[in-house]
């Protein structure tokens, strides 16, 4: 038990490195990455969305500590990703292919923040087992 919960500890602050760098970045540089001029509402609309992500990832990092324990906010912050990855899904439909950085976003989203989730929570039961305890 103990080597997974180091392996999903591993896996979650490596992959909780993308929200937190690209959400700093944005809230720092804002649209400089696209080289597009935008209005200053679109600028400021990004820099927000920029921290929310930079929040997200945060609030992951602080799972790591104890992660076997933190089943509710880890399925809390993997559902905002999740409603956050089908939004971009909605775009791609709308309006065609986008860079091939967020596609690998979506894939992120759509697939590696649920595999996470459900493997933090196939940790949190191993935990309960083991200490006889539930989570609260």
């Amino acid at each position: 038990m103990e080597r997974e919960r180091k392996l999903l500890q591993q896996s979650v602050a490596i992959v909780a490195t993308i929200p937190v760098a690209t959400g700093l970045y944005g809230v720092l540089f804002g649209q400089a990455l696209t080289g597009d001029a935008v209005s200053i509402s679109a600028e400021s609309h990004f820099r927000f969305m920029s921290g929310l992500l930079l929040g997200i990832g945060l609030g992951f990092w602080s799972t790591l500590p104890g992660i076997e324990t933190h089943t509710g906010r880890f399925r809390l912050l993997t559902l905002l990703i999740v409603i956050g990855g089908l939004g971009r899904l909605i775009g791609l439909g709308l309006t065609g292919l986008p860079s091939l950085f967020m596609v690998g976003g979506l894939a992120v989203e759509l697939v590696v923040a649920p595999i996470l989730c459900l493997w933090q929570t196939r940790v949190a039961n191993l935990y309960a087992d083991e200490h006889g305890v539930a989570e609260p």
